[in-house]
């Protein structure tokens, strides 16, 4: 349900307006005075003040509101024949102005149309985001859109933010929309997993380290922290690491300086922070394995992104954009889930979220023939529907074997197409005789010898 932010200091009417705006199927939240209205920005779609406020007036909070989230648009009421006020208004950046005592209609309509603008600027940097980093991100359910919408409001605010969740539900990429949403956007963003470096090299890793610093240092090296300087750190797994560069971290965050391990002089850096973790760190920080003062300072705001059985009514878009991205790399054409199919993966159980259902779409895929994949191709049985008790079902990860045909299956495609379909040509260039060359096609249902087009 959309929210409408309400700033009036004159209560009846903001129960009028409360009473339009529930009218409209909407939620009104309430603000009293401008400072109020500041406090209650989180989750509104739209704001509509009164000009005439003490202390703050509307046109100043237009200016603060849009300090902090300049896609909000706001509606400001000023008094009749206050035209001059009404150009001010308009040009310090809101949205429209009506005038009281206003007609009831005419304020449905201004909101009404605020609240498709907010979509539409919401929309567009989604969608630039998306061409930034060239994939599309899927997500239509109610769990999703709040997300989607969370992020979109807090990337382009220059602070550090926090991204929980499970394991395989999709941290990493979020991460990446923020970054792509952000003003650092044309700066580099830059990776570093915590639990993937041993305790004693993370602080090197993140900061630095100078020549001789420690055996086997032949030469001074950039830490992480100053490859991302003008753009973006994303410290993946930032719960494992160790409590002495917690406290290294801690420093880099709040005064901007890092000091290589082993360098006598600090170094001025300018960089986000986005850290992810699958673990409770406020749990973390009661066990004292995290630094309550670094916790605070990471989650300025905190994102949770929702594991998949919180939103499965995005399973049919997933994975219809799984199966397309995995036949575009194994060379195939025309690959479809069935309904059938698509409707047992809604009801099965995603213990690895996204990054399960991910491997087994590729799974699928590899194995399967161009053209619709059945329901027989999920591994799945009825016990593993989503029922109490069920058990869950395998990972889905491809096998080796799995992998060397699907890699096998998109070169012979790829040649074939690089050939115009010709056979004998294509196995000369593969290093096999023609008949080996037909025995493998047919395996992986091309054997018309017509080239699978790429794309």
């Amino acid at each position: 349900m959309p929210r409408v932010l309400l700033v009036d200091d004159e209560p009846a009417l903001l129960f009028t307006l409360s009473q339009l705006v529930k009218s409209r199927g909407l939620e009104p939240v309430l603000a009293h005075s401008a400072a109020e209205a500041l406090t209650r920005l989180e989750g509104v779609d739209t704001v509509v003040t009164d000009y005439s406020m003490p202390e703050m007036d509307g046109l100043q909070l237009v200016q603060a509101i849009h300090e902090r989230d300049a896609s909000l648009p706001v509606v400001v009421l000023t008094a009749h024949g206050s035209e001059r006020i009404a150009v001010r208004a308009i040009k310090s950046g809101a949205y429209e102005y009506v005038t009281k005592p206003f007609d009831i209609d005419e304020m449905a309509l201004v909101i009404d149309r605020a609240l498709e603008a907010r979509a539409l600027r919401v929309q567009n940097r989604r969608l630039t985001a998306e061409k930034a980093m060239g994939r599309a991100i899927i997500g239509d359910s109610p769990a999703m859109r709040r997300l989607l919408d969370a992020v979109s409001r807090v990337a382009p605010k220059d602070i550090t933010v926090l991204v929980r969740g499970e394991t395989g539900t999709g941290k990493e990429l979020i991460a990446s929309l923020i970054h792509a949403q952000s003003r650092r956007a044309s700066a580099p963003l830059v990776r570093f997993n915590c639990a993937a470096i041993p305790g004693e090299l993370a602080e090197a890793e993140l900061f630095g380290h100078a020549r001789g610093a420690f055996t086997g240092a032949a030469q001074a090296r950039r830490g992480f922290f100053a490859e991302a300087h003008g753009g973006t750190l994303v410290l993946d797994e930032v719960g494992e690491l160790p409590h002495a560069v917690q406290a290294k971290l801690l420093r880099a965050l709040q005064e901007g300086e890092i000091q290589p391990v082993g360098a006598g002089k600090v170094e001025k850096v300018d960089v986000r922070v986005v850290a992810c973790t699958n673990k409770d760190l406020l749990a973390e920080v009661r066990a004292h394995r995290f630094r309550e003062d670094l916790y605070y300072r990471l989650a300025v705001v905190e994102l949770v992104v929702p594991p998949l059985h919180e939103h499965r009514e995005d399973i049919a878009a997933l994975t219809a954009e799984f199966a397309r991205r995995y036949a575009e790399r194994f060379g195939m054409e025309g690959v479809r889930l069935s309904p059938d199919l698509i409707e047992a993966l809604q009801r099965a159980a995603w213990p690895g979220n996204v990054r399960q259902l991910e491997n087994a779409v590729a799974r699928m895929v590899a194995l399967g023939n161009p053209g619709e994949i059945g329901v027989q191709a999920f591994p799945a049985t009825p016990a593993q529907a989503v029922e109490p008790g069920a058990p869950l079902p395998p990972d889905g990860t491809l096998t080796l074997r799995e992998q060397v045909e699907a890699l096998e299956r998109s070169v012979i495609a790829r040649t074939l197409t690089a050939v115009s379909g010709n056979q004998s040509e294509a196995a000369r260039r593969l290093g096999l005789s023609r008949g080996a060359l037909i025995d493998r096609m047919k395996k992986y249902g091309m054997a018309s010898g017509a080239a699978e087009p790429l794309p």
